[in-house]
């Protein structure tokens, strides 16, 4: 029995590498993705810690080279989500009553196999499934989920150490018990960090999970549960399931024990999810906990004082870095007519020498989108670009599928600030730039806050710095994650919480305590050490 306070090994981030030729790290990623091609894997799902088969066998393929097999998944029916829960419900009791420091060392020790010989595993599957290359799936894959296991434990014992006070002859407590029933987290398909973190933050906090990936992560999302048995984590506390999301959404928020919902997708998926929650409330034995990161439409805002170098390459890097296949990517920009001249000479020069191809060959800076459905979506918003007279294509515009789904890095220039491509969600490396008068900067702020339903990511790029509190104060409301002279992606847990509001989400910071306290419930204990003996009050005693 444990008799003492513990304290946590301090978090630190974990360093990422740089994959530089000839390097150590390169060799060992290059020979892990040889060898994942040479194996193709067959995978089961996984609930109440049981490999579960179902013959009915669907075929995984890397996006960048769609004739090749990297593998097959059993996709599951009804009766499996039925299962997955059962699972769930049945390993809650010893999982929740497990002492807090002992579930803490399971992920500590799940950040340090990642850390070490997991490493070249899960990058070299981001990179295959997902057409990450290495720089992308190290500061993911690897580096991310890392730091989500290990700040999560401090957030943890942060959350668990803060108590209420206490008057004389009383002792309160606050106890941080884990939701009643199961939860039920859907991952998306571009951050192996952000499906590894939705399922295993709300684990932590004594929580036992049914988790849904996309189709397209399921190589990814293997690794990460065989990664989890070797680490410790007992059978059924997450249970892994490859269904269609209409069935699994039918049985789960019908449940009476569905306690929470931790989604990272698109807006619209989750609206729905939401109104399905909503119209199945009366039949929840607790109100669910809601948690959802969803779409963007991010935004860089160049002020006429901003250096057109610093500018340009944030939009290089933020734009088109995984392909613009990040929640967070710069997808508009606003540049100053007084130095659009000098971005653009820049911007076009950078993405000219931009290679594209596989991810095996480490020079390639873009790779393939993520499949068909994306592919086509993209490549019919540069089709009308292209048809339309309201904008000029500065760069790019060329689309090909026929071995990867491959799209050339694109460069928009609108006329209209309100035009689609300066308004609407694309997810693919496409950026459209408005070029506004250079002495219209005030009005061009509250044009970037109207402009989209989404609040997720934007930046500001100046060295005026009254033009950077002028921007802070306009566009309050329109980022959950503000950026000043940096692009707008890259968040780093415990640094930079990322979360966003409006239509981009709940804003439950992921990276940060604010995130775990979403996966508890509060219990106040007051004990009385010497109670009262009788009702009457001193009041009372008047004649």
């Amino acid at each position: 029995m444990a008799n003492a306070i513990f304290e946590v090994p301090i978090a630190v981030n974990e360093p990422v590498k740089s994959y530089a030729p000839d390097s150590e790290e390169t060799k060992l990623q290059k020979a892990a993705l040889k060898n994942l091609k040479a194996n193709p894997v067959e995978i089961p799902m996984y609930i109440g810690g049981k490999e579960v088969t179902t013959g009915n066998l669907q075929s995984i393929h890397p996006p960048h080279e769609h004739g090749f097999t990297l593998g097959q998944y059993h996709y599951g029916e009804a009766n499996h989500v039925e299962a997955a829960i059962e699972a769930a419900l049945a390993a809650k009791p010893a999982w929740e009553n497990m002492p807090w420091q002992d579930r803490a060392a399971i992920f500590l020790k799940a950040a340090e196999l990642l850390a070490g010989p997991y490493r070249p595993i899960l990058n070299g599957a981001a990179m295959l499934c997902q057409s990450k290359n290495a720089y992308q799936a190290e500061i993911d894959a690897a580096c991310e989920l890392i730091d989500f296991w290990r700040f999560n434990v401090e957030f943890m014992n942060e959350i668990y150490t803060e108590q209420p006070q206490s008057a004389a002859g009383v002792w309160n407590r606050t106890e941080y018990r884990p939701l009643e029933g199961f939860c039920f987290a859907i991952s998306p398909f571009n951050f192996t960090a952000i499906a590894g973190n939705l399922c295993t933050s709300m684990a932590m906090m004594g929580n036992t999970v049914v988790w849904k990936c996309a189709n397209s992560t399921v190589y990814s999302a293997h690794f990460i549960m065989q990664l989890l048995k070797q680490a410790g984590l007992p059978d059924g506390v997450i249970n892994l399931i490859y269904v269609d999301g209409p069935v699994a959404g039918d049985i789960i928020f019908k449940h009476p024990q569905f306690a929470g919902l931790h989604f990272t997708g698109s807006t619209g998926v989750f609206n729905h999810l939401w109104k399905t929650i909503g119209n199945n409330i009366s039949n929840y034995k607790s109100y669910p906990r809601i948690v959802g990161e969803t779409g963007g439409k991010d935004f860089v805002v160049a002020h006429p004082s901003a250096n057109p170098t610093v500018t340009a390459v944030a939009l290089a890097r933020g734009a088109f870095e995984y392909q613009g296949q990040k929640c967070s990517a710069a997808s508009r920009a606003y540049i100053p007519s007084n130095i659009w001249e000098a971005v653009k000479e820049k911007l076009l020069t950078d993405v000219a020498s931009f290679k594209m191809g596989t991810t095996e060959d480490f020079s390639n800076f873009i790779n393939a989108v993520i499949d068909e459905t994306a592919f086509d979506k993209i490549a019919a918003y540069i089709e009308q670009a292209k048809n339309d007279d309201h904008v000029d294509i500065l760069c790019g515009g060329n689309c090909d599928k026929s071995k990867g789904y491959f799209i050339e890095p694109t460069i928009i220039v609108a006329k209209d600030p309100k035009y689609t491509t300066m308004c609407e969600e694309i997810f693919g490396p496409v950026l459209t730039v408005y070029v506004y008068d250079e002495n219209d900067f005030e009005n061009t702020l509250d044009i970037v806050n109207e402009t989209s339903p989404y609040a997720l990511t934007g930046s500001i790029i100046a060295t005026d710095r009254q033009a950077i509190l002028l921007a802070q104060h306009k566009l309050k409301h329109a980022a959950g994650n503000f950026y000043i002279n940096d692009k707008p992606t890259g968040a780093v847990v415990g640094q930079q919480p990322f979360g966003g509001a409006r239509a981009s989400g709940t804003n439950d910071k992921a990276g940060s305590k604010l995130n775990l306290l979403r996966w508890v419930s509060a219990q106040t204990i007051k004990e009385t050490f010497n109670p009262p003996t009788d009702y009457r009050y001193p009041f009372l005693g008047e004649d």
